[in-house]
């Protein structure tokens, strides 16, 4: 019973360190996007809500890897702000090489998020992939 319940704390606090992490990030990425994310997915444009989701999933795949191989906590939390700064990376890279990209999503075009997602969700993968060790 006592591991059990050891193993139920230390799921209690990834999980809750996890969630934390990603409303951080969610914070940081819809303050530095000049669009609002949550006012155009509310007024049904889908071009955000694909763009947002690929940035939300490229995060939460570097997350879980750090969730199956942090050592500790303070371990998990030093790589999850690499992560954070991984996805924002991301996301100003594309805004660099595409400099419309967020007119084409205000203006709901799906092929702009549609690559803005991809490229957040490869940066998530890569950042996963490096984080295990």
């Amino acid at each position: 019973m006592t591991d059990f319940l050891y193993d139920l704390m230390n799921f209690a606090a990834y999980f809750a360190s996890g969630l934390l992490a990603t409303v951080i990030f969610i914070l940081i990425y819809t303050a530095i996007t000049p669009h609002k994310e949550i006012e155009l997915i509310k007024n049904n444009n889908q071009a955000a809500a694909i763009a947002f989701g690929g940035s939300l999933l490229g995060f939460a795949i570097a997350i879980t890897s750090l969730i199956e191989n942090a050592v500790d906590l303070i371990d998990f939390s030093l790589w999850a702000m690499i992560a954070i700064l991984i996805q924002i990376l991301a996301y100003l890279t594309v805004r660099l090489l595409f400099p419309r990209i967020v007119t084409r999503i205000e203006n709901n075009e799906t092929s702009a998020a549609i690559w803005l997602a991809a490229c957040s969700i490869s940066a998530g993968l890569l950042n996963a992939a490096s984080m295990s060790y």
